[in-house]
């Protein structure tokens, strides 16, 4: 009988069994669990909780609620070993790579314990004669996200623990692919103290996701997801007069001077194209060499590093390289090789035959390198996805930077070079929304805020760090004064001014 994932509803285990679906371990390619995926009925449920909860949770002393943000900080970091592997199982990544995403979870975690200094507004005396001026910074109410499954863990803890430290309740639509972690993570957030209703956990799909965005009491969507969802998600709160922030898609370009060092070059890049199996939205797909002499060595030490890549279940810690999630994902990027092979692109190194000894119905692909790639094959216009690089050539740094201007997505990019120059240009002139200088994953951490450009953000402000608050929260200005009982005020007609 395979493990049963419900939901965390008002600080109880839901088991909405009605409808589950299959959740496998991509490694084998077998069913290791069924989630309940949620009736109307459930996700209203979830929705009075947080109703219920907010008015107390509210008026919490933000002192109070960053006591339970520091005890659930110990608990996760407790629990590391068994979240990890719970992410490992339904996802697929290495052991090692889903400890390092847990800790930049953990990151936010500690960012939202000390909210309440964010929190204190701004304030003015004697703006007017014996008038007073402040702000306050006061929570939204009910709040929703939607996450991804390819940081089960991380990407839950950029929007939650800041929404809750802001003053409001929230229910978190997990990935149903890889939900097991994400409902454990939840209940730690209980044990460390949360009261119920505060935070609840619905698992579903794309109707749950509506059922969330039509409903009045939700007052703020958070997503991170593919670019058309996240589009549509977008629009559809808009239109009902949400606040909604929406992380889609990307094509992340690395730019390779002509004084890299190549050694260093070839280390980062296997790293940020095939960690994870290539399945991060700040994963490098795209390596721009400026001359043909950087790309043809570039190629030749990439060529044999990428062939000797370590692919396996991420259960074992000597792997570079576990699965990818689904079967799904595995057919979707092997249409995407054999279409750029079919559009003239050089294949390097083939991943499509990839079988993992003992392991033969996992979801395995193997590193894939592609050369002389050009901006109008699908495989350089799409986000792939997956462990998938190509070599793009330009002649000149000029002409790499329109090449990343030009295209659709915003999200990350880097150049590797020793000309100070050189990188002051490229991060001044790139429209790109977070850029790394020999830096090839340029994630900020939690105290600055995560987002990109153009068609990988919809909405004004970036996830985590300072700009959550300001998405989970609405200033309210506040004027006062206390006229004296012996002195009357006249009628003003004309606009009040100093």
């Amino acid at each position: 009988m395979s493990e049963y994932i419900g939901h965390l509803i008002n600080g109880e285990i839901h088991n909405d069994d009605a409808n589950v679906q299959t959740v496998f371990n991509p490694a084998t390619g077998k069913p290791c669990a069924q989630v309940g995926m949620a009736s109307p009925e459930t996700v209203a449920q979830a929705i009075s909780a947080a109703k219920a909860a907010y008015p107390s949770w509210r008026n919490t002393p933000p002192a109070a609620r960053a006591q339970v943000m520091y005890r659930y900080k110990a608990l996760l970091e407790q629990n590391q070993d068994t979240i990890c592997e719970l992410i490992s199982r339904e996802h697929g990544k290495v052991l090692s790579d889903a400890k390092g995403e847990l800790a930049r979870g953990i990151e936010n975690v500690e960012f939202a314990c000390g909210i309440p200094e964010l929190l204190k507004g701004e304030h003015s005396r004697n703006v007017g004669r014996n008038i007073d001026a402040w702000s306050e910074f006061q929570p939204l109410g009910v709040v929703a996200g939607i996450t991804p499954f390819n940081f089960p863990a991380m990407v839950p803890l950029w929007m939650w623990p800041s929404a809750i430290m802001c003053g409001n309740t929230f229910i978190l639509k997990p990935s149903e692919r890889d939900p097991a972690s994400v409902l454990y993570i939840a209940q730690l957030a209980e044990e460390a103290g949360l009261p119920a209703g505060v935070l609840n956990v619905v698992n579903g799909g794309v109707d749950v996701v509506n059922q969330l965005i039509n409903d009045d009491s939700v007052e703020a969507i958070s997503f991170v997801g593919s670019t058309p969802v996240a589009e549509a998600i977008y629009q559809k709160a808009s239109e009902k007069g949400k606040r909604c922030q929406a992380l889609g898609g990307a094509k992340n370009h690395a730019v390779v001077m002509p004084d890299a060092d190549l050694d260093n070059v070839t280390n980062a890049l296997m790293g940020a194209a095939f960690g994870s199996c290539g399945q991060r939205c700040m994963a490098i797909s795209v390596a721009v060499a400026v001359g043909d002499q950087v790309a043809d060595a570039l190629v030749s030490k990439l060529k044999p590093r990428i062939e000797a890549l370590k692919v396996g279940p991420g259960s074992n810690n000597d792997n570079d390289m576990g699965p990818l999630i689904t079967l799904d994902q595995k057919q979707k990027i092997t249409h995407f090789v054999d279409e750029a092979v079919a559009q003239g692109a050089d294949i390097i190194t083939d991943g499509r035959t990839k079988v993992v000894p003992g392991y033969e119905d996992g979801f395995f692909f193997g590193g894939t390198l592609f050369d002389n790639v050009t901006p109008d094959m699908t495989i350089y216009q799409q986000e792939v996805f997956g462990p998938v690089l190509v070599v793009v050539r330009v002649n000149t740094l000029e002409q790499a930077v329109e090449l990343i201007n030009k295209h659709e997505y915003g999200n990350g990019t880097c150049i590797f070079t020793r000309d100070g120059e050189a990188g002051r240009y490229f991060s001044d002139q790139v429209m790109v929304g977070m850029v790394g200088i020999n830096v090839p994953l340029p994630v900020p951490v939690s105290y600055h805020s995560f987002g990109g450009w153009k068609r990988s953000l919809f909405g004004d402000l970036h996830a985590y760090g300072p700009d959550s608050v300001r998405f989970y929260t609405r200033r309210k200005a506040i004027t006062q004064r206390w006229p004296s009982g012996d002195v009357k005020d006249g009628t003003l007609f004309s606009f009040p001014s100093l």
